[in-house]
């Protein structure tokens, strides 16, 4: 089973300078799993890409690993 929180982090980790202030925090209602993620203000614009377009690519990939495992995912960009 894929750990979402885990696969979020890493993929937030690996877009931003500072990889030491993203957290993600998860919570679990059912069969959705609601993912919130907060970085350094500095490095928001990187998380989130010219017009949305990195943070929708992020959801997308987040939707597929959580189909893999049966499972809805929310996710927050803090």
């Amino acid at each position: 089973m894929i750990d979402l929180k885990e696969t979020l982090t890493d993929i937030a980790r690996a877009l931003v300078d500072s990889p030491d202030e993203v957290t993600v925090i998860e919570s679990v209602d059912g069969n959705t799993v609601n993912l919130t993620l907060s970085v350094a203000a500095d490095d928001m614009g990187m998380v989130i890409g010219r017009h949305g377009k990195i943070a929708k690519a992020i959801r997308t990939v987040m939707k597929a690993a959580a189909n893999s495992c049966d499972k809805r995912v929310n996710v927050e960009i803090k």
